[in-house]
């Protein structure tokens, strides 16, 4: 509970399809193209905070004259530092040409950023440090226009050590090892080898060398070139590419993994990591934003038109339910209804713990995400009260007085804003041996709301290490002396860690897996974790194929509420006088929940890729070595 989950990655993309003087004479500036790119990535800002980026492509200038530009910023407001250098750029030029306000031809010829086709990118960073040069999007240069290209993209790949030795086996010597610089090099790769091909068509059909570009630009197959860069991929993304001379793509893993949205009309073609965030900046409805199929990619051509092309084989459709639960915007329809189900159908379980005692419970949530699961929560206590509402008044029958009537429909579920998060004293905080006792005092609490008598029901998104929950939450809700604290998960216990983008790479670090260990220990059962660690070890030889997730054992011999009831023994600190119980989802309530989101690896262990399970092994076997690395 407010233990943060490191942010996924966003990524916008638009690519104007008219001439510039049309958003000048339409929208009143020739930056319309940067003004909505500026918003598209503010709107994605919950996914990253370590650094943006934003890249433009001119479509038809002079030779001689610079086509591309590029801005990036790892500062701590990345996103207002890309676009004040942006504007600073451009208004000194305008100050310094104040008669080239409105001249549109000459500000395409003559300004950085004025183009035609954008790609913007904000990041958190899940591989490599977080330096500028770690910061997407990702150029790759040449004075051959077809042969620049800008990546930037959502996604982890999970062998990114097979990837970097495809490239020395291609000849090559990448500069850096990351996932990104080794997707952007094999694209690379064979985006050179196309336009070479194309170049000797084009000689053997008589054009010269000059006039051999058109006739690159016109046949160049972005579909064939990422059918065979993304080959051997292993992960969940969502990637984004501009070709030099103007052509773009976006193109979505096989089991659908990370999100990716679009838009096209006759003036734009618009993509992004999130479905409202486009509604939002480009006020269109919700059924004109269409989702990228898994294995697809959306290619835009340099003349504007469009296609959605196959490119690799779709795998089952297992997209990441975590987007739903706490990555995404809640402003999404889909998702707000699915957070409100998942307080819903979490409620039987609360209902048990408080002995359906609603009248004496008080019901909240931290943090600020968990508010949407809050009030699903909060319909399913008011329609169980109804219920007993109307059982009482037809138990009574006439023989109720108006007042008595009157007094039980005028009972109500008691619902309370009990903590409110001090941000700024979040800031401050360092990491050293202060820490324990500022923690404690992130949250303010509402006195005088709850009585001795009640149950405190607390819901959240999720509960990961339970650090906060610990040192900080319970400690505080305490001090309102309710007679037993309930701490919700909306989500089901997080076990097993992820490898497509969400940065939760250490399995020791899951308070279920600490509760799990503990439980082997109890029951005089922890040879099973030398058990699991010789068959992880033994099978770190094999392909990824043949690997099997052997750490579902640490958890098999236990039910998920005995896990749950560890849990709530090892967050409940002496000096705690409230009962505490802790409840999680169900994976069964979690389905339910998100039917179309049914990627659920860091709850099940069901990877939707081989690279998975080799990196949960791996996780384990880290831990088991004392071994502080990442598992990929």
């Amino acid at each position: 509970m407010s233990d943060a989950i490191k942010h996924e990655c966003g990524i916008a993309l638009v690519r104007l399809k008219k001439p510039l003087q049309f958003y000048k004479d339409k929208y009143g500036s020739a930056f319309y193209g940067i003004n909505k790119m500026y918003l598209l990535m503010e709107k994605q800002h919950n996914r990253g905070q370590d650094g943006a980026g934003f890249a433009s492509l001119k479509l038809n200038v002079k030779p001689g004259t610079r086509y591309i530009s590029r801005v990036r910023s790892n500062k701590a407001t990345p996103i207002q530092d890309v676009f004040a250098q942006i504007n600073d750029r451009l208004n000194s030029v305008l100050e310094q040409n104040p008669d080239k306000k409105d001249d549109v031809a000459w500000q395409e010829e003559n300004m950085p950023y004025i183009g035609n086709l954008f790609l913007g990118h904000v990041r958190y960073g899940t591989f490599g440090k977080n330096s500028i040069e770690s910061v997407h999007p990702f150029l790759r240069q040449s004075n051959w226009k077809h042969k620049n290209l800008i990546v930037a993209g959502n996604f982890n790949m999970t062998n990114s050590n097979q990837l970097l030795e495809e490239l020395v086996e291609l000849g090559q010597h990448p500069k850096e090892f990351t996932d990104t610089v080794t997707v952007m090099e094999k694209i690379g790769h064979f985006l050179e080898d196309e336009v070479s091909k194309l170049y000797l068509e084009a000689k053997k059909e008589g054009f010269n060398k000059k006039d051999a570009s058109p006739y690159i630009e016109e046949n160049l197959s972005l579909k064939k070139i990422l059918k065979r860069s993304a080959k051997n991929w292993d992960g969940g993304y969502a990637m984004a590419g501009l070709v030099g001379h103007g052509d773009a793509f976006v193109l979505r893993d096989p089991n659908g993994i990370r999100p990716t949205y679009f838009y096209e009309d006759d003036e734009v073609v618009v993509v992004a990591s999130e479905r409202p965030v486009i509604q939002t900046v480009f006020n269109v409805k919700i059924d004109e934003v269409k989702e990228l199929e898994r294995g697809h990619a959306l290619i835009i051509k340099k003349c504007g038109d469009t296609s959605i092309k196959k490119i690799l084989e779709q795998k089952e459709k297992l997209s990441c339910s975590f987007e739903r639960i706490y990555f995404s915007r809640g402003s999404d329809a889909s998702i707000y209804r699915e957070r409100k189900n998942l307080g819903k159908y979490v409620f039987p379980k609360i209902l048990k713990s408080i002995n359906s005692d609603i009248s004496n419970s008080v019901f909240s949530f931290i943090p600020n995400t968990a508010e949407t699961s809050f009030y699903g929560m909060t319909e399913a206590a008011e329609d169980l009260l109804n219920q007993q509402k109307t059982a009482k008044i037809l138990k009574g029958g006439k023989k109720l007085s108006t007042e008595q009537v009157t007094e039980i429909l005028s009972e109500r579920a008691r619902f309370e804003k009990i903590a409110i998060k001090d941000a700024k004293l979040r800031t401050f905080i360092a990491d050293d041996s202060s820490r324990d006792d500022l923690v404690e005092h992130v949250y303010d609490i509402t006195y005088g709301v709850v009585k001795p008598t009640d149950n405190l029901v607390i819901i959240d998104d999720s509960i990961v290490r339970g650090t906060t929950l610990k040192k900080s939450i319970i400690r505080i809700l305490d001090r309102l002396n309710p007679k037993k604290i309930v701490v919700v998960s909306s989500a089901p216990q997080i076990r097993y860690p992820d490898c497509y983008g969400i940065d939760m790479a250490r399995i020791d670090a899951f308070i279920a897996f600490k509760a799990a260990l503990e439980l082997l220990k109890d029951t005089n059962q922890y040879h099973i974790v030398d058990d699991v660690y010789k068959k992880c070890k033994a099978q770190q030889p094999k392909d990824d194929e043949d690997i099997v997730n052997y750490v579902k054992g640490i958890y098999k011999p236990f039910t998920a509420e005995e896990i749950s009831a560890k849990i709530a023994e090892m967050l409940k600190t002496e000096d705690i006088n409230a009962e505490v119980e802790v409840i999680y989802q169900s994976i069964e309530g979690l389905h339910k929940a998100c039917p179309d989101n049914l990627g659920d690896w860091y709850f099940t262990g069901n990877y939707p890729t081989p690279g998975g399970r080799r990196v949960v092994n791996q996780a384990f076997i880290n831990f088991y070595e004392g071994n502080d690395k990442r598992a990929y």
